[in-house]
């Protein structure tokens, strides 16, 4: 078995054994359905036809001759249904508690990665393979109670009734069918990487249908309706190139195994001619021989579309089980403590950082040295590229620094907790994004046991609390997923008064008023004059009089600290912030 489906197990077991006492009881009421319903019913009317070939039995005699006979049946039956039930019961019980367990697993997985492994990936395929992967046990369990199950127990109950009384035929059919479990099971080796390739292409295609439709607006503002549509196509045709291959070999399998099965219908139909005049065979055990062989039959042909399914739901699963397979990036230390925040002083030592993208190392920080005292209000300025965010997403541990360290009150962060440490920050970046959920609940996201009237403080302090009382349903209108209802300065200020009601030590802003025109900004930046007084805040800008007014600028060009100092005292040092300066001033006066 390929390594990614025996990892797929791994990761299935470990929910199944959490309730094991329902997979035990759906393996033995599935055994005991097919022995009771199956073999049971045959093993007794055997009994039965040997009984009337071996003498005439009176009128008045059939209930006492009869009657063990007609009790066991019924006992049979009532024990048959009983199973059956409590099948129906432990199937049900365990595809819910498992679903649940796997929906977690994911969940945890997908939230606990870094912000790198995300960038790298469509949204939406992670999304299609977290369903396909709690959906595919239960098309692993499904295909375990039938046919694999069921095939398992007439393997057992015919080797038990008909072993003793026609040995020989047994150990001939048992052969047989060990030759057609081995021809099956090669095919189903030789299948499974195509399942695995059709169930990429299938996420493939989630992911360009995903990408489409969130960015529908930039699709249909420059007329590239057609063009999005012929990647859909080409991945679309992809998934119909691969689901026929695996077609084409699932239907060879089929005739191989169909031929198979008529050879053993053919040696039974020996069996059943010439038993009784070859070896004497009863008729009672004739009919459970032809009963029993045909059962088996019929079972070992599901087997054929039961390891399509298996294949099927390896194939599907295989996208969230390399994802469950992942390192993670950033992680927490066993037994780190909490962060704990008592002034806000940050220092980065050191700092070293590179990140790769297609297989392309690129530096970003090496030595980079920079002491934020507490309460200390600073701007990070320079070029594109000079690692202004990168900076602060170093600090939040989105991603972590390959050299040196970050101490915020003299405590390493890689050594504390990612969310002590992210709780201590309020963090509002270039892009708001919101949560498709109202108003109120996005502005008390940081925290959620705010009440209705400092959700209301918040929003009038960050300038939303006029657009907010227009709207028709107020602190209680949907956002919209990703806060598509609202304009791109509404959502700036959801997440301003978002990082108010937080109510951190340490503040970052990423571009925080970039959205705003100039009238909300000048509100807005006399709240944040107010939000910052005595917090260590960082405030990233291209726009230079967000951060003019700040106790101090700091300049980053190529991954270092070029300049540093107040606004007055970089204007009159006539270096990289002042030309900064110039330029943006000159530009506003043309």
């Amino acid at each position: 078995m390929p390594s990614t489906a025996r990892r797929t197990l791994h990761y299935y077991w470990l929910v199944t054994r959490k309730h094991f006492g329902l997979f035990a009881l759906l393996v033995l009421s599935t055994l005991f359905f097919g022995g009771f319903q199956t073999y049971g019913n045959p093993f007794v009317m055997g009994l039965i036809v040997d009984r009337v070939s071996a003498a005439p039995v009176a009128a008045d005699q059939v209930f006492t001759v009869f009657g063990p006979y007609i009790a066991a049946l019924v006992l049979v039956n009532v024990c048959g249904q009983t199973c059956s039930k409590l099948q129906d019961y432990a199937l049900w019980k365990l595809e819910i508690a498992v679903s649940y367990d796997l929906a977690t697993m994911s969940f945890d997985a997908l939230s606990n990665q870094s912000m790198t492994f995300h960038s790298n990936r469509f949204g939406g395929t992670l999304v299609s393979q977290t369903s396909k992967f709690m959906a595919a046990y239960n098309q692993l369990v499904e295909a375990l109670v039938h046919p694999f199950l069921p095939v398992l127990g007439s393997v057992v109950f015919v080797c038990i009734l008909l072993g003793p009384r026609v040995p020989v035929y047994v150990v001939i059919l048992m052969a047989l069918f060990a030759v057609y479990a081995c021809v099956s099971y090669i095919m189903y080796k030789r299948i499974l990487h195509l399942n695995e390739n059709a169930a990429r292409a299938q996420n493939n295609l989630s992911g360009e249908l995903s990408d489409a439709v969130t960015n529908i607006l930039t699709v249909k503002t420059y007329g590239r309706e057609d063009y999005e549509r012929e990647l859909f196509d080409r991945a679309n045709r992809e998934v119909v190139a691969r689901d026929s291959k695996r077609m084409r070999s699932s239907l060879l399998r089929g005739v191989l195994t169909a031929g198979i099965a008529v050879i053993i219908m053919s040696v039974v139909a020996v069996f059943i001619s010439g038993g009784n005049a070859w070896f004497g065979i009863t008729p009672g055990t004739l009919v459970m021989m032809f009963t029993y062989t045909y059962t088996m039959t019929q079972q070992f042909n599901f087997v054929n579309s039961g390891l399509q399914r298996f294949n099927r739901a390896f194939g599907d699963a295989s996208g969230m089980t390399q994802v469950l397979d992942e390192p993670r990036l950033v992680a927490d230390a066993p037994g780190a403590p909490d962060l704990k925040v008592r002034e806000g002083a940050i220092d980065f030592e050191g700092i070293g950082f590179s990140y790769e993208d297609g297989g392309v190392e690129t530096r970003v920080f090496d030595g980079l040295d920079l002491h934020i005292p507490a309460g200390q209000r600073i701007g990070l300025v320079g070029m594109s590229g000079a690692g202004k965010t990168t900076l602060t997403k170093l600090l939040l541990r989105l991603s972590d620094i390959q050299e040196g360290r970050i101490m915020v009150d003299g405590q390493d962060v890689s050594r504390c907790t990612q969310q002590s440490l992210r709780r201590q920050i309020a963090y509002v970046p270039q892009e708001a994004l919101l949560f498709h959920r109202s108003i109120a609940e996005n502005i008390a996201y940081g925290r959620p046991d705010a009440t209705m009237d400092q959700i209301r403080e918040a929003a009038r302090r960050a300038n939303a609390l006029e657009f907010i009382e227009r709207l028709p349903q107020g602190f209680n209108t949907v956002t919209g997923e990703r806060g598509v209802k609202l304009s791109g300065g509404q959502r700036q200020r959801i997440a301003i008064a978002r990082a108010m009601l937080a109510d951190c030590p340490v503040l970052v802003l990423d571009e925080a008023t970039s959205a705003l025109d100039s009238e909300s900004e000048k509100m807005v930046q006399d709240a944040l004059e107010e939000l910052m007084r005595g917090r260590t805040s960082i405030v990233v800008a291209h726009r230079l009089s967000t951060v003019a007014s700040l106790d101090r600028i700091v300049v980053l060009d190529g991954g270092k600290v070029v300049e540093d100092g107040p606004h007055a005292r970089l204007i009159e040092q006539d270096g990289e912030y002042a030309h900064l300066w110039s330029r943006q001033t000159g530009a506003y006066l043309e």
